[in-house]
């Protein structure tokens, strides 16, 4: 137990202090432009963040959980864990940054907007009620949908980032309904409370099957899962590439976060109340099918390598959901949501690496499709390995740690009896090689009709893909030495 009990909420305070000091250090001078200071400052934030959250996890701070607020805040184990996922894509994707933005003039803004969504993605692993759960939720989305708009001069920027907006909305209103469904069966907005009244079966089933339903539909929306993901292709590609890797990373690792904690903490599987009104294990495991092989599909159509990164987060939403599906209170639980937990680990750093390779050639006017990435693997070869390292390792190649983290999820849900889900992962998986093997050819083997004109070599954006390609390659034997974590973090929620 750590004292004063607040203190367990560090990572998140820090991730908000500096938040307000990059909005301090923009009010004293708002007219000069200071990419070094601004940047320089997001980053400490962010590492120092990332700091507190693996020295609380490493050393059992949440092995007995911190509850705070009468229960509205929870800090486990889990919550730590999903810290250090947020905090370590953001370092990345701030690194990456530094370069991308070059001279545009609201540098500022873009860090302040990129750490109030992470404060609000730390409240959403923290929530213990579904109150909290919402306000936490509209912290983290709001500022994202200005980030998928912060190019303002640029159409496409400015058109995703009103879409994304709009569904959003929807999905909120979607959300809040639901909360106030669960409310009205159960009478309490607190998830162990829920519980309680779900386990005594007191709750009204119909009033709360719906509502179930509906809070599903809103994790669903937030972790880009089918059918709530259509948002997604355009959001990603209108966005800036780094914005585009942070809300495909982080942002899809809280809605997963939030998810894993309302459902598994309010709405027990095996309670009278869930078996009586939904069962949600069984809504995961359609979403998961159809999320999956959706993505995966329309992945392999695309001739823009920016829009089949989009549809690949899809279809790794439905590897996730996988987790979820296999929840059925049969097998192993900590082992089956630890994997879960290690797939968003890994995919987090997979993921934003490769979108930062899209932002590199975007800094380069290199293009967006298979044809025009043509030939360079010749002219920028460092980066074009981390490249091939993220696809190969998204296809659960075992050249990174994404073969490990798949195999975890695969033998989950077999453990969990559900071993036709893990066929059709395994089959996903396999067809996702042909897409991801689709860059690698077009940077190693195709010519390019034209050499490509590189001018400059950004450090800093290089450096934000060479750290995401270390820690993909690291993780691969890593994960043996530290899976254990995410499965102590994981059987927190069920004890």
């Amino acid at each position: 137990m750590i004292e004063p009990a607040w203190a367990a909420t560090a990572p998140a305070l820090v991730v908000a202090v500096t938040a307000l000091v990059l909005f301090l250090v923009d009010s004293i001078d708002p007219e000069s432009n200071r990419p070094a200071l601004l940047s320089g400052v997001a980053l400490v934030g962010s590492l120092a963040a990332m700091g507190v959250a693996l020295v609380y996890l490493l050393t059992g701070v949440g092995e007995s959980p911190v509850s705070l607020y009468g229960g509205q805040l929870v800090v486990d184990q889990m919550t730590l864990f999903f810290h250090v996922i947020f905090t370590s894509v953001t370092t990345v994707v701030v690194l990456g940054s530094h370069d991308y933005l070059d001279s545009h003039p609201y540098q500022a803004e873009y860090y302040i907007l990129m750490l109030l969504a992470v404060t609000g993605m730390a409240m959403m692993a923290a929530s213990g009620s579904l109150a909290v759960a919402f306000v936490a939720l509209e912290l983290a989305s709001l500022p994202s949908y200005a980030l998928v708009a912060f190019m303002k001069q640029n159409r496409g920027s400015v058109e995703a980032g009103l879409k994304y907006f709009l569904i959003g909305a929807l999905s909120s209103a979607v959300f809040v309904f639901g909360i106030s469904l669960v409310y009205a069966a159960t009478g309490t907005l607190l998830l162990d409370g829920i519980a309680d009244q779900l386990v005594e079966g007191t709750a009204l089933p119909g009033v709360l099957g719906v509502g179930m339903l509906m809070l599903i539909g809103g994790f669903a929306y937030k972790t880009a899962s089918a059918p709530f993901h259509f948002w997604a292709p355009e959001a990603y590609e209108g966005a800036p590439a780094p914005v585009s890797a942070f809300i495909s990373s982080a942002s899809k690792a809280a809605g997963f976060a939030l998810a894993f904690r309302v459902l598994i903490t309010a709405f027990p599987v095996a309670s009278a109340g869930v078996q009586n009104a939904l069962d949600w294990t069984v809504v995961a495991a359609v979403l998961a099918v159809v999320t999956m092989t959706l993505g995966n599909f329309a992945a392999a159509t695309q001739e823009n390598v920016k829009r089949m990164l989009a549809y690949s987060s899809i279809g790794h939403a439905g590897y996730v959901l996988i987790a979820l599906a296999s929840l059925t209170g049969t097998g192993d639980q900590s082992l089956v949501l630890g994997a879960g937990m290690i797939h968003l680990l890994v995919y987090g750093f997979m993921n934003t690496g490769a979108f930062l390779f899209v932002a590199l050639a975007e800094y380069w006017d290199v293009g967006r499709t298979f044809e025009e990435y043509s030939g360079l693997g010749t002219q920028a070869p460092f980066v074009s390995v981390a490249m091939t390292v993220f696809m190969f390792s998204l296809a659960g190649l075992p050249i990174g740690a994404g073969f490990l983290s798949k195999y975890y999820l695969f033998a989950g849900a077999v453990n969990g009896g559900l071993w036709w889900l893990a066929l059709v992962g395994a089959v996903n998986s396999a067809l996702s090689l042909f897409y991801y093997s689709r860059v690698v050819k077009a940077l190693w083997i195709d010519e390019p009709d034209e050499p490509h004109t590189i001018e400059s070599y950004p450090a800093a954006l290089y450096g934000a893909i060479v750290v995401a390609a270390v820690v993909t390659v690291g993780l691969l034997p890593g994960l043996f030495l530290f899976d254990g974590v995410a499965f102590d973090a994981a059987a927190v929620l069920f004890s």
